[in-house]
């Protein structure tokens, strides 16, 4: 039989969760998976930034939703879930819990509450949201999509981000669970690894520590949130079926270069 790499790699149709996408990689995410047909819902702490967003998209004919809260509070999030699946009709084909934070201080110094904060949204926001995904996507005829978000830091020891660098660690070995769990009911679970990007993240770092990254990149560039899309439609389409609890560097050779 031929392959048909429209019909394996499209998304037309899909229902989507996109956590984090009113900025950044996520919003990059969730807007590769709109202009190919999916509906998405968006999900936001920033309430203005993410009806802007949603405005946007919807004034382009896409089918994009806003749910705004609180991820690092488990209430909160189970809240949007929910409003989430209604506007979907109760459908769920793709999870994407992208939402991340980043607080920079010396481990010697690094207080309780931010860690904390970074801990609830970088990893216990994830495991939740995959959680409520896989109870709506078990045993289905199609399969269920998990795209999980690492990092660098899911490989190597961050600078001043030990929480950040802890979270990212857990989430591919979570990752990596979840696949062998949920394989045979008809889920693959796979993660990103976003290598440096030139988004909201990164601004607070100094100019002399972004040169040093820069040098590392065999690509000599920092990455761009449209540089996952192409990541993320394959992951999120029926041509990734057989894929299972990777985890995939997006970040223009820096794990490759010496």
């Amino acid at each position: 039989m031929v392959y048909d790499y429209k019909e394996k790699f499209s998304v037309r149709g899909k229902k989507c969760i996109v956590t984090g996408g009113a900025q950044g990689l996520s919003r990059g995410m969730a807007e590769g998976l709109l202009e190919n047909g999916a509906e998405v819902v968006l999900m936001d702490l920033q309430k203005e930034k993410l009806e802007q967003a949603v405005e946007e998209y919807c004034g382009k004919g896409y089918k994009a939703h806003g749910v705004a809260g609180d991820l690092s509070k488990k209430a909160e999030l189970d809240r949007m879930f929910d409003e989430a699946m209604e506007l979907l009709g109760g459908k769920l084909d793709v999870m994407i819990p992208a939402a991340g934070i980043q607080r920079r201080y010396e481990p010697w110094e690094f207080p309780e509450e931010m860690w904390n904060l970074v801990i609830n949204v970088d990893l216990n926001h994830v495991w939740f949201m995959c959680q409520r995904a896989i109870q709506v996507m078990r045993d289905k005829d199609t399969v269920g999509k998990i795209i999980n978000i690492g990092s660098m830091n899911s490989f190597f020891g961050g600078t001043t981000v030990p929480a950040y660098s802890a979270a990212k660690g857990a989430v591919t070995q979570l990752s990596k669970s979840i696949a062998s769990d949920c394989a045979d009911h008809s889920i693959c679970c796979n993660v990103i690894a976003p290598g440096y990007m030139d988004t909201e993240m990164c601004a607070n770092m100094s100019q002399e520590r972004k040169d040093e990254c820069t040098k590392r990149i065999a690509a000599g560039r920092w990455g761009r949130p449209e540089d996952l899309k192409g990541p993320v439609l394959f992951l999120a389409s029926s041509a990734s079926d057989y894929l299972n609890g990777a985890v995939i560097p997006v970040d223009g050779g820096f794990l490759v270069k010496s």
